[in-house]
């Protein structure tokens, strides 16, 4: 077996990675994605294969072989699977760079539409006043350049739109242009309750940020300094000797808690701007 069939198989098994790469905006086809991942795991498997050689040097050699036929295929296996999760991780970063904009963008679409400017103009309007959520609207108004009808180019558009609050704006505009019903009071209602949810998500981060402060204090500030010096005081009494990597260890692991801590509350705010 070859890969060219085994990147099939991969493909095949990951049906959803197809719709995933097109709402991450890569232009990969699934097996082209899962060809380069296959690739960037076995050159990652490879570079830990020498630094294994070079770090670990002291141990026998029936001993780095019974290791490696453990450690090369799990490191394999894990790089493979976290890259596999790139567009995981990008689809959510679109995300939430479209729920930052989508209210301002959604009530700028309505003031357009009942100023009396077709939905046309607004959407060509929208492309040069949001980065962000402009550029679906700008891939629709390609669409419709070439040929397109507005409620087809829309159909195409709501699959590959990465965030479920754009993706109700469209869908509104589009039953509404099938239906005929006024499209201003089925934005200004879908943009109503996302406003809402919005608002719940703030609450809840609100009530999860003081009990993430306090454990912050405790963790990452009051522990390593009584620690700090619990420990120089016994390592004195005791006749230990301190020496400066291992504070540096130290100082470097305390940072590192730190930073995941900044990094965990940051993660944790909701992507609304107020």
């Amino acid at each position: 077996m070859d890969f060219s069939t085994i990147f099939d198989i991969l493909a095949e098994h990951h049906k959803e990675l197809r719709i995933k790469l097109l709402q991450a905006s890569i232009q990969d086809s699934p097996r082209e994605f899962i060809r380069k991942t296959f690739f960037i795991a076995g050159y990652a498997t490879f570079a830990a294969f020498i630094i294994f050689f070079l770090f670990f040097s002291f141990l026998s050699l029936k001993a780095k072989i019974l290791i490696l036929l453990f450690f090369l295929p799990a490191c394999f296996i894990f790089v493979f699977n976290y890259f596999l999760r790139y567009p995981d991780v990008k689809i959510k970063k679109l995300e939430r760079e479209i729920n930052k904009e989508i209210i301002f963008a959604g009530r700028f679409l309505i003031i357009e539409l009942e100023s009396g400017i077709s939905l046309y103009k607004a959407m060509i309007n929208m492309i040069s006043n949001y980065e962000v959520v402009g550029q679906y609207f700008k891939e629709i108004i390609d669409r419709v350049s070439m040929g397109t009808t507005m409620e087809e180019a829309m159909n195409l558009e709501v699959e590959t739109i990465p965030s479920s609050n754009l993706r109700k704006v469209f869908w509104q505009m589009l039953n509404s242009l099938k239906t005929g019903s006024d499209i201003v009071n089925s934005l200004d209602s879908v943009i109503e309750q996302i406003i809402r949810e919005q608002q719940i998500e703030v609450q809840e981060y609100g009530r999860k940020l003081n009990p993430l402060a306090m454990f912050y204090m405790m963790i990452a500030v009051i522990v390593p300094s009584l620690g700090m010096t619990m420990l120089v005081v016994i390592a004195t009494f005791i006749g230990i000797k301190l020496s400066l990597a291992v504070l540096l260890s130290i100082t470097g692991l305390l940072g590192f808690v730190q930073f995941m801590f900044v990094a965990m509350i940051k993660s944790a705010r909701p992507p609304v701007e107020l």
